[in-house]
């Protein structure tokens, strides 16, 4: 046998032993790659094969990311690996499977506030904002310091609508973290809202935000794009006090005069 060939063999010998790296990284660059992940070994740890599954989840492979993460379940089951295993079902499109695992999750350790979180996500898809909010609810009750929770649970209010009470967690998520809305731009209400008032209604409340913060700079924009999505009653801007300073910054003056017209 050809001793470059042999040597390649036993390498992969290793590897797979190690249960550590995949196919694809242990041939030489001058061969195909594979793109194939190893097949989870009975002699792993639940650790090592956790640590696999999440790095297989980095790469998308979420397919593979999921043997690794049942593999290890059936050595130690983890709310935490249900969640995982939700999660990457999820970025599959798999949500009836991501469901039955969030459920797990919270069979498994109902004090745990990331199963309630991802299981709200579930029935936000279904649009039962009801049932979202009863789930946010409890992730938030669990742990009231999550900047991210209080965010979710507003964005449950305002896509049913109670503004009031969106505004409330959108108020505390913002206290606690005034990148937030940045942070959830590419998944947030402007994102996703299923119309345009929505977006603009959305986009204005977060001007007010950053206006009473002094963000000016992050008020504005977030006013500019409440005007291009259409917002019907942006002369509010002239009477909430929250706007008071900001509307003393010359920069207010000259986006007002411009009145971006709505985008389509």
């Amino acid at each position: 046998m050809d001793r470059l060939l042999l040597s390649r063999i036993l390498f992969l010998m290793a590897a797979v032993a190690l249960c550590l790296v995949p196919v694809s990284q242990v041939f030489a660059a001058d061969s195909p790659q594979v793109s194939v992940a190893l097949v989870p070994l009975t002699s792993a740890t639940p650790a090592e094969l956790e640590k696999q599954g999440d790095l297989l989840r980095g790469e998308k492979r979420y397919l593979d990311s999921i043997d690794y993460y049942k593999a290890a379940m059936s050595k130690e089951s983890s709310a935490r690996l249900c969640n995982k295993t939700g999660m990457s079902y999820l970025f599959l499109q798999r949500n009836h499977e991501a469901q039955k695992e969030f459920d797990h999750a919270i069979k498994l350790d109902k004090k745990a506030p990331e199963g309630y979180n991802n299981r709200a996500y579930i029935e936000l898809t279904k649009k039962d904002y009801g049932k979202a909010i009863k789930y946010y609810i409890k992730a938030v009750t669990l742990r009231p310091d999550s900047s991210d929770f209080h965010y979710n649970l507003g964005s449950a209010y305002f896509d049913k609508h109670d503004y009031e009470a969106a505004a409330r967690e959108f108020h505390t998520a913002f206290a606690m973290d005034p990148d937030i809305f940045d942070r959830h731009s590419r998944t947030g209400i402007a994102a996703r809202a299923s119309s345009p008032d929505d977006r603009a209604a959305f986009d204005f409340m977060v001007a007010r935000m950053y206006a009473q913060l002094g963000d000016f700079d992050r008020s504005l924009q977030y006013l500019r794009k409440a005007m291009e999505d259409g917002y019907k009653e942006i002369k509010k801007v002239y009477t909430d006090s929250e706007f008071a300073t900001l509307r003393t910054d010359k920069r207010f003056s000259e986006l007002m005069s411009q009145r971006p017209q709505p985008i389509p």
